[in-house]
């Protein structure tokens, strides 16, 4: 594979997805996933709703699965709730055994990237790569086009001393004290008596304190009556909450001809921060028009991605509501309202497919935030940030 059909610069989900669904074809082509670190994939558990994707994308997805369960449960101050909506994880060994797995796929570890180009990839120990095809993958960078929020979050994957009970994911636990803002406690038990904790925070800002949110877990442990026999692993991440989102000032800043992916080119949903539904419907996209060379493939992203930011108007509104409008102590009245709705509007809002009548329903009613406050955010130009000019 000395000139690889593809090169995937960035060896994250978006990438391992891309690799799934192209080896899937009948002709499928030879992969190269460039990768800066010595540990593809990193060390993270990404999760998603079963109603997030299509019966045939869960096919191709099966074999990066991890774990799946049949339902989750919600925990809030004013009540607890069980929903049949069907839930699974892939873990970073999970999508590496995966990736390993497919014979048209290599991984070079170690290999900085000076710069990805159209067809080519420059090294920075002075390798070409070249390709007739060439994806940016890196990851989230920081762009002013974007006004954001954080979720931040620290998890420990443990091992419990005896079982700890839980037998469906608990996607938030709120009633723990909220700090930062925004504080839950995330829940998958991967055995009964293996469980990943997860301490979760919406904050304004992105600084992070894993040795507090450490000590918070572990706590919070102690309170549920589950003693910690090890702590196999521990996972970080910062991820943006989108408030605003000037498409076409964000694109002007990307290379014309270079293709982005993930969360290089912002596909994420701008209030969970889950990724995998999008990193599925671009590989999915790729797959509809494979073979094709870098530049039109870039056109081809940039042209959904500027779709996606239209569509997802709805929900940069109420992080607004969420960060700008509600006190930081207040705001978990806004989610425990929210999960009060109906079970097939919450899934279809993790899958980013809100309808106008889902939108009416969650709005109705008497707003658990200050008018005076929300009138202050209700259009993205009121949060965002002048950009500088020269």
């Amino acid at each position: 594979m000395t000139n690889p059909s593809l090169v995937l610069v960035g060896a994250g989900l978006a990438s391992g997805l891309i690799a799934l669904r192209l080896s899937g074809l009948a002709e499928a082509p030879a992969i190269d996933i460039v990768e800066a670190s010595d540990r593809p994939f990193g060390e993270h558990t990404w999760s998603f709703h079963a109603a997030d994707v299509s019966a045939d994308d869960l096919e191709w997805l099966a074999g990066a699965v991890a774990h799946s369960w049949s339902g989750q449960a919600i925990r809030f101050p004013a009540f607890e709730r069980r929903l049949a909506s069907a839930y699974a994880s892939i873990t970073s060994v999970s999508m590496s055994e995966a990736v390993a797995r497919l014979g048209n796929v290599r991984i070079r570890t170690g290999a900085a990237v000076e710069r990805p180009e159209p067809g080519q990839v420059r090294l920075g120990d002075g390798q070409i790569l070249r390709s007739g095809c060439v994806v940016d993958a890196r990851g989230f960078a920081p762009n002013a086009a974007l006004e954001l929020g954080f979720q931040k979050f620290v998890g420990l994957e443990v091992e419990c001393a005896s079982p700890h009970g839980v037998d469906l994911p608990q996607i938030m636990d709120a009633t723990v004290d909220q700090l930062d803002g925004y504080r839950f406690v995330y829940l998958l038990p991967f055995s009964p008596t293996r469980l990943l904790i997860e301490d979760t925070r919406y904050t304004d800002g992105a600084a992070l304190d894993p040795a507090a949110l450490r000590r918070d877990i572990l706590a919070y442990a102690a309170v549920r009556g589950w003693v910690v026999a090890e702590v196999l692993r521990e996972e970080t991440g910062v991820l943006p909450i989108s408030l605003a989102h000037d498409a076409a000032a964000f694109w002007v800043e990307r290379p014309l001809e270079v293709p982005q992916v993930g969360m290089r080119a912002a596909l994420f949903h701008p209030t969970t921060g889950y990724s995998l539904p999008d990193a599925v419907r671009v590989a999915n996209l790729i797959a509809a028009h494979w073979p094709i060379e870098s530049a039109p493939l870039a056109a081809i992203l940039r042209r959904y991605s500027l779709k996606q930011v239209a569509r997802q108007r709805f929900y940069r509104l109420l992080n607004r509501m969420l960060f700008r409008a509600a006190e930081p102590a207040e705001r978990v009245r806004v989610l425990q309202r929210f999960y009060r709705l109906p079970r097939p509007l919450i899934e279809r809002f993790y899958a980013g497919r809100t309808s106008f009548a889902d939108a009416c329903r969650i709005l109705i009613g008497k707003p658990p935030v200050r008018i005076s406050r929300a009138l202050g955010c209700l259009f993205e130009h009121q949060v965002r940030r002048p950009r500088e000019t020269t």
